[in-house]
């Protein structure tokens, strides 16, 4: 693990109340489940698949995969969120497995290969991301899927300029204060996309997460008209006109060596 990159356990109900009990992170959790159960679907729906779930968090994604009988095993450097993980993971009387530790670090307690991975909202906090994605496919098997979402620089930059705060785009948007929750690391997503393809990934779909909620003129819209905005999200989400704009690219790739 990079100096740099994030922990959580700091502000690990702020992340609770601030991302998944918000209309921003029900959008997210739906669109990004909806791309997942395409995933599962390429696989015969009678055999248990093994799933890892890197820097997962609070185990959400987890914790929904295992419900289905799926064998998940969750990783996190933030042990507050483990914490948030097993409790909800005991509670539905679950079985998953959860790790603490650092997706650059696995290898040391970890050596499993996987029918899935998904990393979602990591790139953007950590220092290397080419490392990461590279950790990753060491756990994937053979034709197995990667599930990787990122923050979207380019989604910032439009807002931030929307804002009229542009003396801040000189600035190359570096973050202003530490330990929020505003990424540390907005990715590119040619970058990401290039990254992929260097390590042999290739990639079946893109799929923009919020391509209209952020931008909401009247913010009161999003819980007022929660169904017609989520709609209007799940129909554009994988249009190329609007992709590049989502605050997340949520990139679904499958592992192609040999």
């Amino acid at each position: 693990m990079n100096k740099q990159d994030r922990n959580f356990d700091d502000i690990s109900n702020k992340f609770v109340q601030n991302i998944y009990g918000t209309s921003k992170g029900k959008i997210r959790e739906i669109i990004v489940w909806q791309e997942l159960e395409k995933i599962l679907a390429t696989y015969p729906n009678d055999k248990p698949l093994t799933i890892l779930d890197a820097g997962g968090g609070q185990g959400q994604i987890a914790c929904k995969l295992a419900k289905l009988g799926h064998q998940v095993t969750l990783c996190d450097i933030s042990i507050e969120m483990l914490t948030l993980a097993k409790h909800q993971a005991q509670k539905d009387n679950l079985n998953l497995t959860c790790i603490h530790s650092s997706i650059q670090q696995l290898e040391t307690c970890l050596d499993q290969s996987f029918d899935l991975v998904i990393c979602h909202a990591v790139l953007e906090w950590v220092a290397d991301p080419v490392a990461i994605i590279a950790s990753l496919k060491k756990y994937l098997k053979p034709n197995g899927y990667l599930s990787l979402m990122f923050y979207n620089y380019y989604a910032l930059f439009f807002k931030t300029v929307t804002l009229g705060n542009f003396g801040y785009t000189q600035t190359g948007l570096a973050k202003r204060k530490k330990k929020t929750l505003s990424p540390d690391f907005p990715r590119d997503p040619n970058d990401v996309y290039n990254w992929l393809s260097q390590l042999n990934f290739v990639i079946t779909q893109k799929t923009g997460i919020r391509i209209f909620h952020d931008y909401l003129i009247n913010k009161n819209k999003a819980q007022a008209e929660f169904e017609q905005l989520l709609e209007l999200e799940k129909q554009h989400c994988q249009n190329d006109t609007f992709l590049n704009i989502a605050r997340y690219i949520l990139v679904t790739a499958k592992q192609t060596d040999e």
